[in-house]
């Protein structure tokens, strides 16, 4: 029995290596599996960007519920691609120093994106007069950007305008 295997799995073998194959060594289209990276839809910093311009077109028409629902769904992608890039860049993290760069350069690209969506929905909140729906998330931004940066520098701004603080930070920018 052992014998009549052995003899049929070398038949297939000789057969497999004799047979002409034709080997393609063509350029694959990246399109039809790099799906997440499509700027139209997908899970990625485009797909946030476009959220936030749907959402400034509706602010802009006053269309605050639609606006706020597109800077909503911009805050929870930004979120999900923030924990991601972070636990990427942890797993390669002194094996391949190029893929956490990468992940570090996206998530800094991303924090922007949150500061900017949540000082977005702070103004929309203003304008709806609910300002202690907004404190939150400027105070977010702070924690992200640093009064350093000219989102951080807008979101205490506001803050002092709202009179949730009072004292005015001496190192702002003055184009703000």
């Amino acid at each position: 029995m052992s014998l009549r295997l052995s003899s049929t799995a070398l038949f297939v073998i000789m057969s497999l290596s004799f047979s002409p194959m034709s080997l393609n060594a063509q350029e694959t289209d990246t399109s039809t599996y790099k799906v997440l990276a499509n700027e139209k839809t997908g899970l990625n910093l485009a797909t946030i960007k476009e959220l936030i311009q749907k959402g400034d077109e509706s602010f802009s028409k006053e269309e605050l519920d639609q606006a706020r629902k597109h800077f909503d769904e911009a805050r929870v992608l930004t979120r999900q691609l923030l924990s991601f890039y972070r636990d990427i860049n942890g797993s390669f993290r002194g094996i391949d120093a190029r893929i956490p760069r990468e992940m570090d350069s996206k998530g800094r690209e991303a924090q922007v994106l949150l500061a900017k969506t949540n000082l977005r929905l702070a103004s929309l909140f203003r304008r709806r007069n609910e300002p202690e729906v907004a404190v939150p998330l400027l105070i977010e931004v702070l924690k992200l950007m640093t009064p350093t940066r000219a989102e951080g520098q807008k979101a205490y701004q506001t803050l002092l305008e709202l009179g949730f603080v009072e004292t005015p930070y001496a190192g702002a920018r003055k184009e703000i």
